[in-house]
């Protein structure tokens, strides 16, 4: 185990200035990101419907005619 953990911090050490040093500057967004944002925002409207649904329901129930008060 001591040995795994040695070669794995030596293996970091030397592939972080490589990474760290990639020279290019990001001038805009990537798709990664625009998919991830895609993605949340696809979760966020898929959890309105039930929302809405369940929203509307209550609505309902508080307006109707035969509803009995429960005090």
């Amino acid at each position: 185990m001591k040995r795994t953990l040695t070669t794995l911090g030596a293996w970091m050490a030397l592939t972080a200035t490589a990474t760290a040093a990639t020279g290019t500057e990001a001038t805009g967004t990537s798709w990664m990101t625009i998919l991830l944002i895609g993605f949340g925002a696809l979760i966020v409207v898929g959890q309105l419907v039930p929302a809405i649904v369940l929203f509307s329901g209550m609505v309902k129930g508080m307006f109707r005619k035969d509803a009995t008060k429960t005090v």
